[in-house]
């Protein structure tokens, strides 16, 4: 009876394990799907709104930020799957970069009255101050890493280096 037990202990071991790694390739899958969706709809509305651009013949500061909005989000995109982390300071430059565009229309900023202007420069003040922090920080302090086990077999997080 003790060899029966010893032996059906083994089996959920060995079935555990074989479900967490088939749960890991199922994440990990997930994930690139996700990010090949993800980056396909940045690619696809980068060239739609190029195309419209060029349907009008003219490209406007607004219409080339938005370019760079699709930029950085790729570029976001990009580092997540080489990396396996999500690049903050490329949050930041989007948002920034947002912030800008909404200054830079001359519709809106007609519209604004001194306090939202002065409220939307001081946030974008404040998220470069925020960038200028992490980028400090990066130097100084290795990134964590709380996903990846040293003896992980998935794929490894390499090295990002913003600079």
């Amino acid at each position: 009876m003790q060899q029966f037990l010893e032996r059906a202990e083994q089996l959920a071991d060995k079935g555990a394990g074989f479900a967490e790694k088939v749960g890991n390739y199922m994440v990990d899958g997930f994930q690139y799907l996700a990010l090949f969706v993800i980056g396909a709809t940045i690619v696809w509305s980068a060239a739609s709104t190029y195309m419209g651009m060029i349907g009008k013949g003219v490209a406007s500061v607004d219409d080339i930020l938005l370019l760079f909005i699709f930029l950085e989000l790729g570029a976001m995109v990009g580092i997540y799957f080489k990396t396996n982390r999500l690049p903050v300071q490329f949050l930041l430059y989007v948002a920034i970069t947002v912030m800008t565009r909404s200054l830079a229309s001359t519709l809106s900023i007609m519209d604004m009255t001194d306090q939202r202007l002065l409220a939307i420069t001081g946030a974008i003040l404040m998220l470069a101050i925020a960038v200028l922090v992490l980028r400090y920080a990066l130097h100084k302090i290795p990134p964590f890493i709380s996903h990846v086990e040293p003896d992980d077999t998935r794929r490894p997080a390499r090295e990002y280096d913003p600079a």
